[in-house]
């Protein structure tokens, strides 16, 4: 697995913490519950794809060729995709942003089923 790779994942779970962080320090009393509730899940789902390709990251190192790196990069890049349209309705993008955000969640759900198959064949972590 590309050390830029593992990399990126742990910067993605350090923006989960900081966006959390920043969501429960500086948006509170400026954002109504309901956008700061939206906010919340997206630092949420950022956390589970940044840790998730940690996990991965740790598991296949060298083991799962392309199969293990375009799983991880799914999951890394699905989460930030997520996060990042959630971020952007809390703080009042157009409403038609909500619809992007399904993509990213597919991108980290076929990240994941993709590292699982590839594991149970035999080309994944022992």
């Amino acid at each position: 697995m590309p050390r830029g790779l593992a990399g990126a994942a742990a910067l993605t779970a350090a923006a989960a913490i900081a966006s959390g962080a920043f969501g429960a320090h500086a948006l509170a009393g400026r954002l109504a519950p309901g956008a700061l509730e939206i906010w919340r899940t997206g630092s949420l789902y950022l956390a589970y794809g940044g840790i998730g390709g940690l996990a991965m990251a740790a598991l296949s190192a060298g083991s799962l060729a392309g199969r293990g790196t375009g799983a991880a990069i799914a999951v890394v890049a699905g989460a930030a995709w997520f996060a990042a349209s959630l971020f952007a309705l809390a703080l009042g993008a157009p409403r038609w942003t909500g619809a992007l955000t399904p993509l990213g969640g597919a991108a980290m759900i076929l990240g994941f089923v993709a590292f699982a198959v590839a594991a149970l064949r035999g080309r994944g972590p022992a």
